[in-house]
Order: C-alpha cells, then sequence, then structure tokens
C-alpha cells in the first residue's frame, strides 16, 4: 500500500458569509445558502471570492458552505449520495465533473461556454526547502539520490495526476523516446517517500519535513508562503498548464448560476489571482502584486515549454491510458509498481 500523509478531517464545512437570506439555495429553507463541495487546494480562494460575491446585488444575503477534500474522493461522494445537498462542484480533473453527467447530477453541456468549463489555471512547479540547499533547478534534478520527493496520489488526487503529466511532457520535451520517458518516470517514482491523499496534504506533509521537494501547483506554493511557510519555489523552463473545471448541479437554485458567472468574472478571477492562480480568460491583473510570488509584480512567468492536456488528446484519452480504476492497472499503476517492488 502506498504511503500516505494521514491528515484528520480531509473535508471541512465553512460558512464564510454569515449573512442572513431571503430566498432557498438547493431546496432548503430560507437561506441562500451555496453548497460547494471541491477539491482542497482552492478553499481559501472560494473564501475570498465568496465575500466579494456578497457585496453584488445578485449575491447579496449569501452564505458559501463548502466540502473540501481530494477530487476524486470528492467527486465520488458527489455521486454516491446522488448530489444530495449540493449546489455547486470545483474539481481538479475535467473527469472528476463528468462522472457527475454520467450519473445525471450536471448538465451534458456544462463544458459548452468560452472557459469550457474551467474556472482556475495554475501551473506544475517544484517546491523546495528555504533557500533551495539542494540547488534544486528543474525536472531533471528529481531522479539525484539525495531526493526526496512528495507528491499526491492519482488513486484519489487530481493534482497527483497533473505533476505525473509534468514529469512524463518534461521527458518528452528532452527528446525521450516513450522507454526513456518511462524509465525517467520510475526513476522520479523511486524517490517519493510519501504519495499524499491530497493536493494539499502533500503540502502538509512538506511542512513537517517528511521529504525535501514537493511537485505542487504554482498557486499552492504561493499560498503556502503567503501563510508563512518557510519554502521556496522552482517554475521550470518546462511546465504543465493545470486546469481546473466548475459546473453547476442540476437541481441547484439559481444563485449557484450567478455564484459562477461571478467566479468566472474578471473580480472573480483577480480574487483567484490574488491567491496564486493564473487567471482564466482575458483579465486584466496588471497593478496586482501577489504577495509569495516569487516576483509579486510580475507573479506568473511563462515556461519557455508548457504543455496542455489537450496536446495530449484530452482527458479520456490519458485516462485510459494512464490512470486505471476498479483494479485496472494502467500506465501509472505499472510505473509505480515497477519503481517501488523491492
Amino acid at each position: 500500500m502506498r504511503n500516505k500523509f494521514k491528515a484528520l478531517a480531509i473535508a471541512s464545512v465553512v460558512g464564510v458569509l454569515a449573512l442572513s437570506g431571503c430566498s432557498s439555495a438547493g431546496g432548503s429553507g430560507d437561506d441562500k445558502t451555496i453548497n460547494l463541495v471541491g477539491f482542497a487546494v482552492p478553499e481559501a480562494a472560494n473564501d475570498a471570492i465568496a465575500d466579494k460575491f456578497a457585496e453584488t446585488d445578485a449575491g447579496d444575503g449569501a452564505r458559501l458552505s463548502g466540502s473540501y477534500g481530494a477530487s476524486g474522493d470528492q467527486s465520488r461522494k458527489v455521486a454516491d449520495t446522488n448530489g444530495k445537498d449540493v449546489d455547486y462542484v470545483h474539481f481538479s480533473l475535467e473527469g472528476d465533473v463528468t462522472r457527475l453527467v454520467d450519473a445525471g447530477l450536471v448538465a451534458e453541456d456544462w463544458n459548452k461556454g468560452p472557459n469550457k468549463g474551467i474556472v482556475s489555471s495554475s501551473i506544475a512547479v517544484i517546491a523546495v526547502e528555504k533557500g533551495n540547499p539542494l540547488g534544486i533547478k528543474d525536472w531533471s534534478d528529481l531522479t539525484r539520490k539525495d531526493v526526496k520527493v512528495i507528491t499526491a496520489d492519482p488513486a484519489s488526487s487530481g493534482a497527483a495526476r497533473w505533476n505525473v503529466l509534468a514529469l512524463y511532457t518534461y521527458a518528452k520535451s528532452q527528446g525521450k523516446t516513450e522507454a526513456e520517458a518511462d524509465a525517467y518516470l520510475k526513476q522520479v517514482f523511486g524517490n517519493v517517500v510519501t504519495w499524499a491523499a491530497s493536493g494539499r496534504e502533500a503540502t502538509e506533509a512538506f511542512k513537517k519535513g517528511v521529504g525535501n521537494v514537493l511537485i505542487t501547483y504554482e498557486n499552492e506554493a504561493i499560498l503556502a508562503k503567503q501563510n508563512g511557510e518557510e519554502l521556496d519555489y522552482i517554475v521550470p523552463d518546462h511546465s504543465f498548464l493545470i486546469e481546473n473545471p466548475g459546473a453547476v448541479l442540476k437541481d441547484a437554485d439559481s444563485i449557484a448560476t450567478d455564484w459562477l458567472d461571478f467566479v468566472l468574472s474578471d473580480e472573480g478571477q483577480k480574487e483567484f489571482v490574488k491567491k496564486g492562480f493564473r487567471p482564466v480568460g482575458d483579465v486584466d491583473i496588471s497593478g496586482i502584486e501577489v504577495q509569495g510570488a516569487n516576483d509579486p509584480a510580475n507573479p506568473f512567468p511563462v515556461p519557455s515549454s508548457l504543455d496542455t492536456i489537450a496536446d495530449l488528446g484530452g482527458w479520456p484519452a490519458v485516462s485510459d491510458e494512464w490512470f486505471g480504476k476498479d483494479g485496472k492497472k494502467l500506465r501509472f499503476d505499472k510505473l509505480y509498481d515497477a519503481a517501488t517492488k523491492k
């Protein structure tokens, strides 16, 4: 069994807008509550957006109640409970929303808009101990014998799948064959000391000194620094674009649609930016200094090489090749087994 960093209460409920309501949301009472289920990483950003939403006419009297955890686990929970008391979902991966489409809980056209259902964006980076004592420069260094890697586990976490694809596309960007890319991945997997249940739990493990290198989202590294954590992060020359979807459930009150509209507005996206996410869409973020970024005035440098999920044929194709379920072992699982067998 993979060594997973255990954290208590991975699902938390937070009420961030203590304002009285005047109409129902999700069919419950008179409270204008938006019940959000999401992956762990964007909690702080969603809270900040909710504060701004409450200042609008559409959000007047609204209250956000959020349950957060590993993306795959959260998606399965919503499906298993038939979407009970859920208005809006914010997941790491497209597949975690399409699971709800298949269950009849989210409309089939949820991703037909100009943003294609994406509400938040980031890239894969490497977090290191303060001052970077190991002198880590890029993904090639993660095969070194003195490197102890922490990453999330693809079995439960969307963040982990983005991490795996960042490593794979780095190898391909270096001109490696598929066999050579597999060999590189096995070397990195052999250096992993903790496969955490979620991206947030991976960060918590790193903070506790479990390993000395963390594969993570850029925004997660920035938020950690905003919270006073002693770490640095490297934006490698090659990275992978992380695109997180959001969707309103079919039975949600109309205020949930107002919420999604606000999330995608310039004002909503700027709140994401302040927490270290890259904006979705054409949003002018000039004048915003992002504390915790390597350069707060220029927080989002563009890697010289940046792959996307579309470059790999989209999530259905990637999932069919890489990430098994129900006991079926695909490319990642086979590489993991080969890297960790005694």
